[in-house]
């Protein structure tokens, strides 16, 4: 009996073509523990072991389960290129390797990439055509003791604190695709423009030639919507207007996340079309509006929950589509509305499902204190590297509706002194990476503790309190301009707040499981709850103590699932409930409080 293909599904929901060849399944797989794989001629022999893709050689689902450090590891893979797809282009796709890649094909090197999180395209041209036999060797280099964002990707062997088992290597789908020998459709950028009701689209092409046209046409479930064409041989990204009809006009929203089809092709001179693919929009507009944050016009509290994305049996790699959709349900079944995908850029059919299904994301880059100095606990430094890496995800993921907000770091925790540092640098370049990437969404410069971006869109802070009185306390003035702000050591290590929206983006993190004891292996933020009552009365109050607040937009609770030994999510690493829901989303669905934080107020109102 054949073994079922292992996520099967297409890898790039957004920009659809519908020939395309899945790689994942059985490769042939070595670990280079002293990373002098090249030199023992690792690159031309079969190797030594067998592993299932796209799986990472850490996780029980790659068949390897190896948890120690790797430092570089080897893939092998021999195929032949369908030979139907005679005379087209074959492009190879590696949707995420971690974290340093080298790709050869035939014992050609084709590619080096940096970067655990984004995708690597290798052009077989000149090296294989449809037909030919192929062999595919990869490297990756992955020392989690060397200074580079990574999560919270642990630098011991074990797990600790906030710390999680790694994950080495090619840990997202690997695929092939043909493509037209000449020009061709690159991942196309579309904006929705609320107020004028209608999309921009941004097409790149590869390899522009003369006599080229786009063409695009816009569908709802009723049928087609419009047709547009225009020149596309007079630069690199011809662009189109496609006015949505008023009488069809639906907005994207939580409450009803409306996704309009959209067919993308290229023409030729005489008019043949040579590629095409198949996308999406959501007609969603994102504003700030004193503390408030809008979407469409209205104000919408951001009951936002914390979801770093592990899987007991993948790690970082979701054991199959129905998974990642499922987190979502589970999310919106306990009264969230949406999550700071934290520490990990999730793989595109997350962002699909959350499209799809109406649930508000905060894009995020996968660093974790980064700090000009030497911190041998963390061991994660800002350099250029991250404003690259950065710069790719905000490509990548530029065009879903869903992602409503930027955050590319996470509890900088320095100190501002009277010069400025390499995390003032990267952390201005990453600030101005994404708004000169997107124009359409509010930016957020780090997530706790460390503020330096005077013109960042968001303010926030972290506060894992647990003390429901003594939490609303913090949070009280921040109407009045006194946002309660994180001082790592009792040291500033943030700019002053000047009026911009708030919110907390991280709070409670209450432990809970009955059948273990509080402690290294299973905890919690603060003191533990005695009882289930308990822990329902502080949810309750540290909830209100934020829904009641009328000066925030939004809050973001710790977290989804349990995630090794931190076990404070709603649901367990395996995802079994751990509480009435019923019970958590009424704390979440007050009324009185709702109505009463949807009213934006400024720190300089009256009324506040």
């Amino acid at each position: 009996m054949d073994t079922p293909l292992p996520r099967p599904e297409y890898p790039r929901p957004q920009f659809i073509r519908q020939q395309w060849l899945c790689l994942n399944g059985a490769w042939q797989f070595e670990i280079d523990p002293g990373d002098s794989g090249l030199e023992r001629g690792l690159l031309e022999r079969p190797l030594a072991r067998q592993i299932l893709l796209p799986f990472c050689p850490e996780s029980p689902l790659s068949g390897i389960g190896h948890t120690d450090h790797l430092g570089a590891v080897w893939y092998r893979r021999e195929l032949r290129i369908p030979p139907e797809w005679a005379d087209a282009r074959v492009l190879l796709h590696f949707q995420a390797i971690d974290y340093d890649a080298t790709v050869w094909v035939n014992g050609r090197e084709l590619r080096r990439h940096r970067g655990g999180f984004t995708p690597i395209t290798c052009d077989l041209t000149g090296v294989a055509a449809p037909g030919d036999p192929v062999t595919i060797v990869v490297r990756a280099r992955d020392d989690h003791r060397a200074l580079k964002p990574k999560g919270k990707q642990s630098h011991l062997y074990r797990n600790m604190g906030c710390h999680y088992t790694r994950t080495t290597g090619i840990w997202q789908t690997v695929w092939m695709e043909p493509v037209h020998p000449g020009s061709a459709l690159l991942r196309p950028r579309i904006t929705p423009d609320v107020a004028n009701g209608c999309f921009l689209l941004e097409q790149p092409i590869d390899r522009p030639a003369a006599g080229l046209r786009l063409r695009a046409t816009l569908s709802d479930d009723q049928g087609v919507l419009l047709t547009r064409e225009v020149p596309a041989d007079h630069d690199f990204s011809p662009r189109l207007i496609l006015p949505v009809p008023q009488p069809r006009r639906r907005l994207w929203s939580p409450a009803d996340p409306f996704l309009y089809d959209l067919r993308l092709e290229l023409l030729d001179a005489a008019g043949a079309v040579i590629d095409q693919a198949a996308s999406y929009a959501g007609l969603r507009g994102v504003t700030l509006d004193g503390n408030a944050i809008r979407i469409n016009g209205d104000v919408v509290f951001q009951r936002l929950v914390l979801d770093q994305g592990y899987y007991p049996d993948g790690i970082l790699t979701a054991p199959s589509d129905a998974a990642l959709a499922r987190d979502i349900e589970l999310a919106q079944a306990a009264g969230f509305n949406g999550a700071r995908l934290h520490q990990k850029v999730f793989e595109e059919r997350f962002l699909y499902h959350a499209d799809r299904l109406g649930y508000l994301v905060w894009g995020e880059f996968p660093d974790w204190g980064c700090h000009d100095g030497q911190r041998h606990e963390e061991n994660q430094r800002p350099d250029a590297a991250y404003i690259t890496q950065w710069l790719e995800v905000l490509a990548r993921d530029y065009s879903h509706p869903a992602i409503i907000g930027w955050c590319p770091l996470n509890e900088t925790a320095e100190p501002i002194i009277d010069k400025l540092t390499a995390l003032d640098d990267v952390t201005r370049g990453m600030f101005l990476a994404a708004k000169a990437m997107d124009q359409t969404r509010p930016v957020l410069d780090a997530s706790g503790y460390s503020h330096r971006v005077p013109e960042a869109d968001v303010y926030d802070s972290h506060d894992y309190t647990q003390d429901p009185a003594e939490f609303a306390e913090r949070h009280a003035h921040t109407a009045a301009g006194r946002p309660f702000v994180n001082e790592p050591g009792g040291r500033p290590a943030s700019i002053p707040w000047r009026g911009q929206p708030c919110f907390v983006s991280e709070f409670g993190g209450i432990w809970w499981n009955p059948d273990a004891t509080p402690g290294e292996h299973s905890w919690g933020y603060g003191d533990a709850p005695r009882t289930i009552g308990e822990f329902y009365a502080r949810f309750r109050g540290l909830c209100e103590a934020l829904l009641r607040n009328p000066a925030l937009f939004g809050y973001c609770y710790t977290q989804l699932t349990d995630v090794y030994q931190e076990q404070n999510g709603i649901y367990t690493f395996d995802r079994r409930c751990k509480f009435d829901l019923d019970r958590i989303r009424a704390i979440q669905q007050l009324p009185a409080a709702i109505e009463q934080a949807h009213r934006p107020t400024r720190p300089d109102d009256s009324s506040s």
